[in-house]
């Protein structure tokens, strides 16, 4: 085994992992195959470049992004460090100067003494060192060849066919009723039942919305499993019927009759906490996904935790395949991190890394290696990515619904994010001691 960590990927997820590794005291060589190969994003050749947005996501300290971002602070992060000493103003967002933000971050990690760069491509993952994969959304084919053939090729996805999902406290029960079709199993499905009026007017809504369009190097053929709903609606006012609207074995108490269109929500976490809207993957812009689906009935003042989407995007089935230290239930000594393994967002790729970096060396010298609690926002967004059931597992971002609820409902949602927020960060305070990581 070398002595080193070996971390393949100089995105904000590699370089916080070869960051915290090496401040625990690892040797770190981190490979970053720019400028010597080209991806179809990059501009330049600094590492941890943002290359869709210079935004991070809310800074507020009682949203569930700030609640992360606030935890990466107490773990000394470099990502967050760095994206702090070169913010512009973005309102209650956590907006970055790109280019500084990435000569920052590729500055820092150079002038770390226990940190090695090597720019040159990994075209396979190494079996004599412990390893960190965070190659990112746009991992060359070459590495993605041996990733397959480590995870088996059913378990690596190169494209996200998201659905969006909505907060179980916002939708309105005595709309919709709870079943299965066919009474088949438990009715663990919430049915949200439309009469032909409602879905005329939805269905005219959808085919009229404005859509998002996709970036050269995201553009991918759509397949017929995971078309985006309005597409399937342009096909015939009746395709949704037959698609994710089919009311077939499915009678409404209320009416005791079949509904002209239903549309199911299937609970996304054990705790029931939030629902995905089943099949309705979509390229509707966020302010138009809010509007058109909360016609639907049930859903008229919906909170949406995950809006919907379809971009490219290599990941793995990480339920199926990691464990919650983020290492390979079949290789100790090989850890994932970023989006590869299903986290939405940079500042989730960068938590995912820190954590994944934090482990690597804690293994590398022969310590416990450590999870947060699931009360935490790294250990609420860990435990959906390692325990979700993988036969619908879909990448996701930091939100509330993530987080187990509290034994007495809380109504006023103010109230009740101040309770989350407070519980995470004594928590999160309890586990950095515990951890040695204080």
């Amino acid at each position: 085994m070398r002595e080193d960590i070996a971390i393949i990927g100089g995105g904000l997820a590699g370089s916080e992992a070869a960051w915290q590794a090496a401040n625990q005291g690892a040797k770190v060589t981190l490979y970053e195959m720019r400028p010597k190969e080209e991806t179809a994003a990059h501009k330049t050749d600094y590492l941890a470049e943002i290359v869709c947005s210079n935004s991070l996501g809310s800074n507020d300290s009682l949203s569930a992004p700030g609640i992360l971002k606030d935890e990466m602070r107490r773990l000394n992060s470099l990502i967050i460090r760095i994206a702090d000493e070169v913010r512009v103003p973005a309102g209650s967002a956590l907006a970055v100067d790109r280019d500084r933000f990435a000569l920052g971050v590729t500055q820092a990690l150079e002038a770390h003494p226990n940190v090695r760069i090597l720019r040159e491509e990994i075209k396979e993952i190494p079996d004599n060192a412990m390893s960190i994969v965070a190659t990112g959304p746009l991992t060359s084919n070459s590495l993605s060849n041996s990733i397959s053939e480590l995870t088996h090729s059913k378990n690596l996805y190169f494209f996200d066919a998201i659905a969006p999902i909505v907060d179980t406290d916002s939708i309105n029960m005595a709309k919709v009723f709870r079943a299965s079709r066919y009474d088949k199993g438990t009715a663990d499905y919430l049915n949200c039942p439309m009469n032909r009026e409602t879905y005329d007017r939805f269905y005219d809504a959808l085919t009229e919305a404005d859509r998002v369009q996709s970036k050269d190097f995201e553009k991918i053929p759509y397949f017929e499993g995971c078309l985006p709903v309005e597409v399937m609606a342009e096909r015939g006012r009746q395709t949704l019927l037959f698609g994710p609207l089919k009311p077939v074995g499915l009678i409404d108490p209320q009416t005791g009759k079949r509904p002209y269109a239903v549309l199911q929500l299937r609970p996304e976490n054990i705790h029931g906490s939030c629902y995905n809207m089943v099949g309705f993957q979509t390229k509707l812009t966020y302010s138009e996904q809010k509007k058109v689906f909360r016609m639907v009935p049930g859903l008229e003042e919906a909170e949406f935790l995950r809006c919907g989407s379809i971009h490219r995007n290599t990941f793995i089935n990480s339920p199926d395949l990691l464990k919650d230290t983020l290492q390979l239930k079949t290789h100790n000594h090989t850890f994932f991190a970023g989006q590869l393994i299903g986290v939405e967002g940079y500042v989730e790729a960068a938590a995912s890394g820190g954590l994944a970096g934090i482990n690597a060396a804690k293994a590398l010298a022969g310590q416990p290696i450590v999870t947060p609690p699931e009360t935490t926002a790294h250990g609420a967004l860990l435990n959906y990515i390692t325990t979700s059931d993988s036969q619908y597992f879909q990448p996701i971002n930091t939100n509330f619904g993530l987080f187990p609820p509290f034994p007495m409902k809380i109504r006023d949602k103010q109230e009740k994010r101040k309770k989350i927020q407070q519980r995470a960060e004594e928590e999160f305070n309890k586990w950095m001691t515990q951890s040695g990581l204080s």
